[in-house]
């Protein structure tokens, strides 16, 4: 089944960031675009790459108007633990939210039961709080923020524009599709 449109439920979770803890809320969400970005946990191997990746594009994400949420099963204090012991992981400044009852994981269905952990899953969701696009990737394969960034400009861009619809590969100021009646079915 699919997740598009489902509404975030309602959360409040621990969260480590700029050397605090701290808590986040949907009130939190509301009103602005953000990104989910589930990884397995902290103290590994692909995630680091992945989490330095983010930071690294985190200024482009906040002046797009997007936050960025980085989640595991861990606790905010093994964030931190992370956060003081890696260099890649002291670069991030968006909240390292902690969600060691899978409360999140379950609610946007990437908690591997078995396991304890989560998937490898990208949430974009829109200022009202629903999921407007998604990937989940086996837990060996790191994935790209600057294709990420893409798809939350792409979302942003047509949840603005809702004639028109983007096509692969596309970036701000290029070439967009209007639909047509002949074009439906090839949508």
């Amino acid at each position: 089944m699919s997740l598009i449109n489902k509404e975030v439920s309602d959360f409040s979770v621990q969260a480590y960031q700029n050397n605090e803890f701290k808590t986040v809320s949907k009130a939190d969400i509301l009103g602005k675009w953000s990104v989910f970005f589930f990884y397995p946990a902290d103290f590994t191997f692909v995630c680091p790459t992945e989490l330095e990746d983010l930071a690294n594009k985190y200024e482009e994400f906040k002046k797009a108007g997007c936050e960025i949420y980085s989640v595991s099963c861990d606790t905010h204090f093994v964030h931190k633990a992370w956060h003081d012991a890696s260099d890649r992981i002291k670069k991030i400044e968006y909240p390292m939210l902690a969600d060691p009852t899978h409360a999140l994981a379950k609610d946007f269905e990437v908690y591997i039961e078995a396991d304890g952990l989560a998937e490898r899953g990208s949430f974009i969701v829109n200022p009202e709080g629903k999921i407007v696009a998604y990937e989940v990737t086996a837990g060996n394969v790191g994935r790209n923020a600057d294709e990420l960034f893409r798809r939350v400009q792409a979302s942003q861009f047509v949840a603005q524009h809702g004639d028109e619809v983007c096509p692969a590969k596309w970036q701000p100021g290029a070439e967009t599709l209007k639909p047509s009646l002949d074009l439906v079915g090839q949508l």
